[in-house]
Order: structure tokens, then C-alpha cells, then sequence
């Protein structure tokens, strides 16, 4: 009996790939093993840096949040404890922004906690 090869599902999931690897370097882009490489490569990237990408942008706010307060006479350690003493819950995102668009509703919250 002859051997049974699903052709049109193998070349359903090289096409997959090869559609993945559109936009890439040289034998990157169309040759099927080096193609399959890249492509698993760059998912493995994209799903390391979508945690990365949550991880840096905390990082971001924290500096501006301790930038600003330290034009206000604190700091961002000081800060966030008196937030978190006057059940005051606005998050780093919310505070970074106020910090950098909205200085005096800033520095109106540092003066409602500090008293």
C-alpha cells in the first residue's frame, strides 16, 4: 500500500509560516527552514517583551511620580505611603500622568495627603 502524505495540511502550515516571515532579511523571508527558525525565534521574543513591556512602563511612572514629587518636597516612597495611609488608591499610571500634564492636581494630591 502506498505511503499517505496530508499534503494540503503541511502546506497549509508551511504557507502559515512563510506568511509569518514576510518582511524578513534575505533566505529569512523565503526559505522554509531558516523561515520556521526566525518566525519561532521572533515569538519567542514578543512573548518575553510583551512582559518586559509591562515592567518598563512601571519603571517609567515611578521616575516621573518621583520626579515630580521631589519638586514637591517628598519623595516617591514618602508619597505612595501617605497614598496608601489616606485610602487614597490612584495607580502609578494615573499619578505619572498628573505628574507630567497636570502639575498643580498633583501637587493638590500631595498637599491632600500630607498634612
Amino acid at each position: 500500500m502506498p505511503r499517505s502524505v496530508n499534503h494540503v495540511a503541511s502546506r497549509k502550515r508551511r504557507k502559515k509560516i512563510l506568511k509569518m516571515s514576510r518582511g524578513y532579511f534575505g533566505a529569512r523571508s523565503n526559505v522554509w527552514t531558516v523561515a520556521k527558525n526566525a518566525v519561532e525565534k521572533g515569538l519567542q521574543y514578543a512573548y518575553r517583551d510583551r512582559k518586559n513591556k509591562k515592567r518598563a512602563f512601571r519603571r517609567l511612572w515611578i521616575a516621573r511620580i518621583n520626579a515630580a514629587a521631589r519638586i514637591n518636597g517628598t519623595t516617591y516612597s514618602r508619597l505612595m505611603h501617605a497614598l496608601s495611609q489616606a485610602d487614597i488608591e490612584l495607580n502609578r499610571k494615573v499619578l505619572a500622568d498628573l505628574a507630567m500634564n497636570h502639575p498643580e492636581t498633583f501637587k493638590a494630591v500631595i498637599k491632600s495627603v500630607s498634612k
